[in-house]
């Protein structure tokens, strides 16, 4: 009796640990709250009030099948009170989690119940052929898991499966308890029956492979089995709202924080698929933290990013790393000069869609080429053979491979020559037509952005100043920031080569930014008053999707949206 006893214990001890498994991996595919914390009280007082009902009914009727059918569908009640009382979710879909886990459960304890079997006969000192048996047990144990495992693998499909390591889980149970139910039932004769066993264990999981697999690529998007996806466009895609993003401010040795650097201080946008937002404002004025904000690279203070509705982790995922590209400033420091073309694009292809078949590669390489006007003897050169442009189109590329839907653009053009700047934007310009991406435009080129973006936000110090369509901006600027910008923009005129306006004094430093309007010392408008330098600037509508932050509202506008 005290042997039951300890073999139950340890069995419901090793099954709730598998639960506690399944039950956090469950709430992270659902992303639920507090994952281990919410596991760990649900499957906590399932195991409690299991372990008291199977006890009880252990010691009241003894241990059998119909026990132990009793005791998985008490438990299976259980556990759906205890999801739906926790999570709120309709029975339907709890009792298909808890069904599930059950199944789960059920077969970790046939295979609990097997370990202690094999466990007995390893402890029995046997003969010469009990001894080969066991021997030969372990090696095709080993055997069989690991070539199963691997031939799972095989295949460019199986990659794009979410959950493909539940898919190699399921394939490979059947063949492995198989083959310890034969060792257990033959023992001694396993080692004369060795090859027969292994062939069987390996067509039931084979067989079971196929079904699996078929299931699986039937919860495969469509878009992801395209070569390039098309985008809707209109749709949202992005959304920042408030965005923080603080440096430390450190000192002394023991580096204790004194302040922090307020590199991007509250901002908030939306990118639609088929859109261009153009982000323009002088050199430190926290550009590049927000594309780095949005990426991952930083981590951010405060704030929400939302991708396709769906707040975005801090660290990104492999499928957020998928959909969200980028393309630096300097093709030169983005290329590895040791790897050919085909190689630089292919990184994506392998890591993020799992594409291994060479021959696949080179294809998709080949038309990726194709669609950044690059050719096939392109393929197989190393960066230092191509010029400043064709690198940048290289870039291009690579950010196209995984099928994106939003690509940030860091001053793409800055190092290139005027006329490869034109090609490079209508490049640009043609892949949003045909594709629907959404495009964050970052630059110093007003230009540049007056050609390309559908919408403007132009920032200063952190913070957005005016935001509003191409045309509202540039046919009519409000913002004293904005109109100096436009003012100091340099027009060629071989008559007139004088710089016409410089925007007065320096931007003043993040670490000690000037109290009230940040652009207050600066700024020469009409409408600057003493409040200026005291006042936070607030929201003002200029018309719709027209907005300006500014202390005082210029001549005529009267509609004030105040803001945090």
């Amino acid at each position: 009796m005290a042997v039951n006893l300890t073999i139950l214990v340890i069995t419901q001890l090793l099954l709730f640990l598998v639960g506690l498994f399944y039950i956090k991996w469950h709430i992270n595919l659902n992303r639920w709250d507090k994952p281990f914390f919410s596991a760990l009280i649900v499957n906590g007082t399932w195991f409690v009030i299991g372990m008291v009902v199977g006890l009880t009914i252990y010691s009241l009727i003894g241990q059998n099948l119909f026990t132990d059918i009793l005791i998985i569908i008490i438990n299976a009640f259980i556990g759906l009170g205890i999801l739906i009382s926790i999570y709120k979710n309709k029975w339907l879909r709890s009792l298909e989690i808890i069904g599930l886990a059950q199944i789960s459960l059920f077969i970790t304890t046939i295979f609990i119940n097997f370990l202690f079997d094999i466990v007995d006969i390893f402890l029995i000192e046997g003969n010469d052929n009990l001894n080969y048996a066991k021997f030969t047990f372990v090696l095709f144990f080993l055997t069989f898991s690991g070539i199963m495992v691997f031939i799972l693998s095989w295949g460019d499909k199986i990659q794009l499966v979410k959950l493909r390591r539940v898919v190699v889980i399921v394939s490979v149970i059947p063949g492995l308890l198989y083959l310890i139910a034969m060792f257990i039932s033959q023992q001694e004769r396993f080692f004369d029956n060795n090859i027969p066993n292994l062939v069987i264990s390996f067509t039931f999981s084979i067989i079971t492979m196929v079904g699996a697999r078929i299931i699986a690529y039937k919860t495969i998007p469509i878009q992801e089995l395209r070569e390039l996806n098309i985008l809707e466009k209109g749709e949202s895609l992005l959304k920042v709202k408030n965005l923080k993003v603080y440096y430390p401010l450190l000192k002394g040795v023991l580096k204790r924080q004194i302040g922090a650097v307020k590199a991007v201080d509250g901002v908030t946008f939306e990118i639609k698929t088929g859109e261009t937002l153009g982000l323009v404002g002088e050199s430190g004025c926290g550009k590049t933290t927000v594309a780095n904000a949005i990426l991952g690279l930083i981590e951010k203070e405060d704030g929400e990013i939302l991708f396709h509705e769906e707040s975005v982790p801090n660290e990104l995922t492999s499928y957020l790393r998928q959909k969200i590209q980028m393309v630096f400033q300097d093709p030169d420091a983005s290329l590895n000069p040791r790897l050919k073309v085909t190689n630089i694009i292919a990184e994506p292809l392998k890591n993020l869609l799992g594409i291994t078949n060479k021959m696949r590669i080179r294809r998709r390489v080949l038309r990726l080429l194709n669609q950044v006007s690059l050719k096939r003897e392109h393929m197989d050169r190393y960066p230092h053979e191509f010029s400043g442009g064709q690198k940048q189109r290289i870039i291009i590329a690579r950010a196209l491979a995984c099928n994106p839907e939003l690509i940030v653009l860091d001053e793409p053009t800055s190092a290139l020559d005027v006329s490869v700047q034109a090609q490079i934007l209508n490049l640009i310009l043609d892949l949003q037509e045909e594709y629907g991406y959404g495009f964050l435009f970052i630059t110093h080129n007003l230009a540049v952005v007056n050609h390309i973006a559908d919408r403007v936000a132009v920032m200063y110090l952190g913070k957005f100043v005016e935001v509003g369509e191409t045309d509202q901006i540039f046919l009519n600027p409000v913002h004293p920031y904005t109109q100096a910008l436009l003012k100091s923009h340099s027009e060629i005129d071989p008559f007139d080569q004088d710089i016409k306006y410089v925007i007065d004094g320096e931007v003043p430093s993040p670490i000690a930014p000037p109290p009230g309007c940040t652009f207050n010392p600066r700024c020469v408008s009409d409408n600057r008053t003493p409040e200026c330098e005291f006042e936070t600037p607030h929201q003002i509508k200029i018309e719709e999707g027209h907005y300006i932050w500014c202390v005082n509202p210029p001549n005529g506008v009267e509609d004030i949206e105040e803001t945090d």
